[in-house]
């Protein structure tokens, strides 16, 4: 049987090099895309990619998702079977520092995405979303079924704007399309610009960590092997467009006008932010130097979302308690930076 084929966009980034890591363990053939941009340190990103290519089933293209003739060139050579875009500018914060970035990234680049997989009508086209999406609502767990129209931040509004482009795009061309919303995503080569990244280097240079709300907050943390294997599971779940809204089951999120569906990818439980500086600190034998701070502009104090969905599709619960994932970060934190 011939391999199947993955086109990975973002794959040297935190959940793409996981990603393509599993595609390649369950026999398919992947290519990488990514802009290998400065947002943070290059090298992580080219350590992950280098790590990929020394499977013979890897291989990659260095790029802008804007640049949408590159972009067509590479899904023309590799004729992917199915697309998982999860190449995006990604920080809530920064976007109140540079929001053009997000337009430019993760409208116009994604909107370059679903050309090429409509052009090869790919049996499923798989993008990233994000828990932010739902912003304001504060009935939770957040489900999928409900509104989520009071985005607070731009790269909410833009991963929010991706969801309505993908559902068109879904209708028109009745590709396959499954948007997952993703929680706060955490593990083993992560970003150095998210929390655990942050607070672990803190604790162990002795310096304060800042704690927005003053640590009134709540987020449901999800290991990023479990966030993968729920995407992998998913690819096989690939919607399909009902005969009538009758045939879609309560709790679905299943388009009634076209092959489309938005899917939770979450723990399904909520962590208390000082329940998981302890669980750092444990990790560490070290104490942190809190600096504890207002709640920062576009931010919320908790998210916590219903996965059933997820399960009732793959059969599939994520369930890493969240001091195991803390002490694998810890564990890979310190050996990469030979502080063993």
């Amino acid at each position: 049987m011939s391999r199947r084929k993955a086109l990975v966009t973002g794959s040297a980034g935190f959940i793409g090099f996981h990603l393509s890591k599993l595609l390649l363990a369950e026999g398919f053939t992947v290519h990488g895309f990514d802009g290998m941009t400065d947002y943070y340190d290059v090298s992580l990103k080219q350590r992950r990619h280098q790590m990929l290519l020394q499977d013979a089933h890897f291989s990659a293209t260095e790029g802008m998702l804007e640049d949408a003739e590159l972009f067509d060139r590479v899904a023309d050579d590799f004729e992917p079977d199915v697309i998982v875009h999860l190449a995006a500018q990604a920080g809530v914060r920064y976007s109140l520092e540079n929001p053009r970035a997000y337009i430019d990234s993760n409208v116009v680049g994604t909107f370059n995405v679903m050309e090429a997989a409509r052009r090869h009508a790919v049996d499923h086209l798989l993008m990233a979303s994000t828990s932010s999406v739902y912003g304001a609502n504060d009935d939770m767990p957040f489900c999928e079924t409900e509104k989520a129209d009071t985005q607070l931040t731009i790269y909410a509004a833009t991963k929010k704007a991706n969801e309505s482009m993908a559902h068109s795009y879904a209708h028109l061309w009745n590709l396959p399309t499954t948007m997952f919303r993703f929680f706060t995503v955490y593990g083993p080569w992560g970003r150095p610009d998210m929390a655990l990244f942050k607070f672990t280097k803190g604790i162990i240079e002795g310096t304060p960590i800042d704690i927005y709300n003053n640590g009134d907050m709540y987020r449901d943390f999800t290991y990023v092997e479990d966030l993968v294997r729920g995407i992998r599971l998913l690819i096989d779940a690939a919607p399909e467009r009902p005969d009538s809204p009758e045939d879609i089951e309560e709790g679905d999120s299943l388009s009634p006008a076209a092959p489309y569906r938005v899917v939770n990818v979450g723990n399904s439980d909520k962590v208390r932010l000082l329940d998981f500086v302890e669980a750092i600190e444990d990790a560490l034998g070290k104490k942190a130097v809190r600096n504890y701070m207002e709640m920062q502009k576009g931010d919320v104090p908790a998210t916590w979302a219903d996965a059933s969905l997820l399960h009732r599709l793959t059969g599939y619960r994520p369930a890493t308690d969240f001091r195991d994932g803390v002490n694998s970060f810890v564990d890979w934190y310190l050996d990469y930076f030979n502080l063993k």
